[in-house]
């Protein structure tokens, strides 16, 4: 694993070294940085974006879907631009994922009775299918992901987490 912090008590690398330098290899990262919280939370958020990927790719889906379906099943109908700012998904991809869920009947696009140049998009019964089949694999990616973690420390680490990401969206 490229870049990967590595504790005091683990020593020099391993493995291959160019030249005579008996120094640490080029993919270990430099101790000024390996322990900051910023560089930790990026690297294990390239993981957790590549466990959660690889889960909802091998049940035929993406990330964006499951955000858009997750929102609709828990707020009901809304227009376009109002999941894109409800899911955090740019307007443009947001239109280009329900056009990936509409192709397969997993929501529908009705004009708005209030305003005809809107759509309101719904979840459909199949939608809702789709949506419980999407919850296993993305728990088991969360299982993964958190693996060395005992329930307890689990809750812990998400309520850590919570408070960091409440407390710079309200800047």
């Amino acid at each position: 694993m490229k870049n990967a912090p590595r504790s005091p008590s683990e020593g020099p690398s391993e493995g291959p070294s160019e030249g005579p330098s008996e120094g640490p290899s080029e993919e270990e990262a430099p101790a000024a940085w390996q322990g900051l919280p910023s560089w930790l939370l990026t690297q294990t958020a390239h993981h957790a974006h590549r466990l959660v990927t690889d889960a909802f790719s091998a049940a035929g889906a993406r990330g964006y879907h499951y955000r858009l379906l997750a929102t609709l099943a828990e707020f009901g109908p809304s227009s376009q631009a109002g999941l894109s700012r409800r899911t955090g998904i740019h307007v443009s991809d947001t239109v280009g994922a329900l056009n990936e869920l509409a192709d397969r009947a997993l929501i529908e696009r009705a004009p708005d009775p209030a305003d005809r140049r809107r759509n309101v998009i719904s979840l459909t019964g199949e939608g809702e299918r789709q949506l419980r089949r999407l919850e296993k694999p993305l728990a088991e990616a969360q299982d993964e992901l958190l693996a060395p973690l005992s329930p307890q420390e689990r809750r812990r680490f998400t309520d850590y987490l919570s408070r960091v990401l409440d407390h710079h969206n309200r800047r």
